[in-house]
């Protein structure tokens, strides 16, 4: 199996990455939703939002480096089945994800730093506050982190939907493709 695509399918990094990004967006989304109504007295209350936000920075980088592979690797060609109106909302759904995460991210940062704080990622590295104390920037970018988080989330499971639309319905490769690459391609 190859690290690089080709024009069959996905190489193994784009595959690891895809996978890795939607585990992270979906942990990130189920966590976040779970620590919203815990309480000060409860033990997940100073743990739950520290480990989010330090998955959330990783995540960053990691999509970052996904969308800096994916710009200087080919993508696979299309299937032959697919119409042109499926490859270029394919395509427009890949591209929103990514804005989507890019705005889910730098809201959750700028929600953590508001106040001049930084954010300690696993005890690895700290991220300075850009912001300094910024008065009510917290609830504008909480409102922008919510419905922007809820967005990738439906455009996800959509995303996920049309894959098995194109596995169980048309009966062609392109679930297979990031799941597995094609060996020796």
């Amino acid at each position: 199996m190859h690290l690089r695509n080709s024009g069959k399918g996905f190489g193994l990094v784009m595959v690891f990455l895809h996978w890795l990004v939607a585990v992270a967006i979906f942990g990130l989304f189920g966590l976040g939703y779970y620590m919203v109504d815990l309480t000060y007295y409860d033990d997940w209350y100073q743990l739950a939002p520290d480990i989010h936000r330090s998955v959330g920075v990783l995540l960053f980088g990691i999509v970052l480096f996904r969308l800096g592979w994916r710009l200087a690797d080919r993508l696979p060609a299309p299937l032959p089945n697919h119409s042109r109106f499926e490859i270029v909302a394919a395509h427009a759904a890949h591209w929103l994800l990514y804005i989507l995460i890019f705005v889910a991210s730098v809201s959750g940062y700028l929600i953590s730093t508001a106040d001049g704080s930084s954010i300690d990622v696993f005890n690895w590295f700290t991220l300075p506050s850009v912001t300094g104390r910024a008065r009510d920037l917290e609830t504008i970018v909480g409102d922008v982190h919510y419905w922007s988080t809820w967005a990738l989330v439906a455009l996800s499971l959509l995303h996920g939907l049309a894959a098995i639309k194109h596995h169980v319905i048309d009966k062609d490769d392109t679930l297979r493709r990031i799941l597995f690459p094609p060996p020796g391609h």
